[in-house]
Formats: C-alpha cells, sequence, structure tokens
C-alpha cells in the first residue's frame, strides 16, 4: 500500500534486479520485461482509481501516483516499474498551463505562438518547488514496492516537449513546431536549451529520490528528418545524458542507467547509439537484427513489440515473442512493446506478452 511518507534514506533491499543488470550489460538468466503505459486505461482498476480526479490532480498526488504504479505488478510478473506521471509537467514546471480535454487528450490553453511568447517562461526554474510532487511519488512507491522491482523515472526529451508547447497538443504533422525550426533557428534553440537545462534538473532529482533507471522519451523523432534531429534533437539528447552523469556523480548519487527511446528514429540509431545512454529503446518499425547491427554490441536495446500484436490469439502473441527474442537474442536485451499499451487491450493478452518472454528466453537461455 502507499501510505506515508518515509524518508528517502533506507530503501528495502532489491530483490529482482533483472532488469537493472540487463540494461547494464551483465548476463540474465531470463530477459526482463516491462511495458510502456503499464499502469494505464486497459485494467480496470487504474480507471476506478482515476475515475473522481482530473488527470494531472492526479499526477501531483503522491499517493494516487503510487497505487497505479504499483497496479500492473499486482497482476504481472513485470521486471520492472516506471512511475505514474506525464511529461508534460515540465512545461507546466516552466509556468504553462496544461489541461486533459477527454477525447481529444492534452491541451495546452495557450500555446507558444511567437518568439515573445518564450518571455513568458520561467527562465530559471525550482525543480522541487515546481515538480517535488513527483519526487515524493518516486520515494512513496520505491518504499512501497518492498524491493519487488526496480523503479523507472522518466522525461519527455525537449524537441517533442517544444513540439506539443508550439502545436497545443497533438498534431499529425507538427508544422507549427517544426514551421520554428526553419523560421526562428535561434529562439528553437533557446527553448531547446531551457527544456534540457530543466529535464538535467528534474532527472537528477528523481535519482535522489529513489529512481533506479531513467527513461527520456523523444516521442515525436518520427516527425523530422536525419538533418533536423541532427541539429535540434540528438545535441540535447547527448547533452542530458552527459549532464544527469555528471551531477549524479557530484552530488554522490548513484549511476543509474539511461534509456533513450526516440520513436520512429531509425535514421539516427548509430548517433543514438554513441549518445551516452546505456539502452537504447525501438518502436516496431526496425527489424530487431538490423538495429542490432547498426548499434552494436556495446548498449542494451529495449523494445519493440508492435502493441497492436496483443490483440491477437494468446498462442500467436507467444510466437511473436519467442521470434522476438530469437531475432534480438536474449542478452543485453529489454523486452518491451515499441510503444505504449492502448486503452482497450485485453490484460490478459498483457499477462500472456510478459510470461511469453519469461518462459521462452529462459528455454533459450538453457539451449
Amino acid at each position: 500500500t502507499c501510505s506515508l511518507l518515509r524518508s528517502p534514506k533506507g530503501f528495502p533491499k532489491l530483490k529482482n534486479d533483472t532488469f537493472l543488470r540487463a540494461a547494464r550489460g551483465e548476463e540474465t538468466e531470463h530477459t526482463p520485461v516491462w511495458c510502456m503505459r503499464q499502469a494505464g486505461r486497459y485494467l480496470p482498476e487504474f480507471r476506478e482509481t482515476r475515475a473522481s480526479q482530473d488527470f494531472f490532480a492526479t499526477c501531483r498526488s503522491p499517493k494516487l501516483c503510487c497505487e497505479l504504479t504499483l497496479q500492473p505488478l499486482r497482476r504481472f510478473p513485470l521486471d520492472a516499474a516506471i512511475i505514474f506521471s506525464d511529461i508534460l509537467v515540465v512545461p507546466q514546471a516552466l509556468g504553462m498551463e496544461v489541461v486533459m480535454v477527454p477525447g481529444k487528450g492534452p491541451t495546452f490553453t495557450e500555446p507558444l505562438k511567437e518568439v515573445e511568447d518564450l518571455l513568458k517562461l520561467r527562465q530559471k526554474v525550482d525543480v522541487t518547488a515546481e515538480l517535488g510532487y513527483v519526487f515524493q511519488a518516486i520515494t512513496l512507491t520505491r518504499h512501497s514496492l518492498e524491493g519487488k522491482v526496480p523503479l523507472i523515472g522518466f522525461s519527455g526529451a525537449p524537441w517533442t516537449l517544444m513540439s506539443y508547447m508550439i502545436e497545443g497538443g497533438g498534431s499529425t504533422t507538427m508544422a507549427k513546431a517544426k514551421s520554428w525550426l526553419y523560421r526562428h533557428p535561434e529562439a528553437s534553440h533557446r527553448l531547446l536549451r531551457l527544456l534540457a537545462d530543466v529535464i538535467i534538473d528534474y532527472l537528477v532529482g528523481q535519482v535522489a529520490a529513489g529512481a533506479q533507471a531513467l527513461q527520456l522519451f523523444e516521442s515525436h523523432a518520427g516527425h523530422l528528418g536525419p538533418e533536423l534531429f541532427q541539429d535540434f534533437a540528438l545535441p540535447y539528447i547527448r547533452d542530458i545524458a552527459q549532464a544527469v552523469k555528471s551531477k549524479l556523480k557530484e552530488e554522490a548519487l548513484p549511476l543509474v542507467p539511461m534509456i533513450i527511446f526516440a520513436k520512429d528514429a531509425h535514421y539516427a540509431l548509430r548517433d543514438l547509439a554513441h549518445a551516452g545512454y546505456e539502452v537504447v529503446g525501438l518502436d516496431w518499425t526496425i527489424q530487431p537484427q538490423e538495429a542490432r547491427a547498426q548499434i552494436g554490441k556495446h548498449v542494451t536495446l529495449q523494445g519493440n513489440l508492435d502493441p497492436c500484436a496483443l490483440y491477437a490469439p494468446k498462442e500467436k502473441i507467444g510466437e511473436l515473442v519467442k521470434k522476438m527474442l530469437e531475432s534480438f537474442g536474449t542478452q543485453r536485451y529489454i523486452a518491451n512493446l515499441g510503444h505504449g499499451l492502448y486503452p482497450d487491450m485485453n490484460p490478459e493478452h498483457v499477462g500472456a506478452f510478459v510470461e511469453a518472454v519469461h518462459a521462452h528466453s529462459r528455454h533459450i537461455n538453457k539451449h
């Protein structure tokens, strides 16, 4: 249960470190598995917990975040938990208002339209003051997990956050945000730098609060081509890894493994392999062998079953998992979906996915 905040020190001893070992490239008996959006609307208990609350009010309640993070672990033998939160808490920390509109998703009441709008943003963010509720949720959850599995913290990456802040919500083309990159490159870099600085402090704060791994979500990488990615996404992705690690060292905090997940960025896999992350997450549009060839053997891969494969009958899910494990290999690999779980998925099929990863990887490792 998610009761009473204890001190961040004295966390329970970790019982299952398979995910962390795989992330660091150490040998594992089975391939670890977790799912993006594993705390989500596909679980009836999630819908029940969330029913009475505004979405972002839920994000600001450490107790509810803890409960939602633990729900999938009560059902499935997952190898990691990921804190329940949202990437848009960072733009909120910069002073922007975001509301969750039913049927539409996250919506900014006043998106950035002109370069002058950057002046409305907080130029210096005290992450503890603005995002302390996430740190509290992490500490509480880390205690409540009782060492069952490691807890992953996360943030959106600068370009992905910038695109939301300018588009004002989801978009199929990202034309407004991309037009900034072409029309206002200097202002774009100013905004991306501001975001990167906040993200660095935010991720370090998550480790201080108890996060045992970190994932950076560049969810909108697919809207950029190789050149724009090279100019406006990759430098900040690299910088975040480097700065987080040096700050963790400075503050004598654990050097936790970091995962970069840049969706649809096949064109950048080689660069991402050298960006300073222990793990590169893959979406479902790339062949495992191709990814391994581009990324090499010194980085762990994570992914990449098509989330829609979970609509298949359970036996079929098992076959697809077996094929995926044979393609990636069971070592230096973390099984996951190529993107998050969808709200209409059957929890039993999620269970079949998790169990198939464990069963097939154990079998392959023995033989």
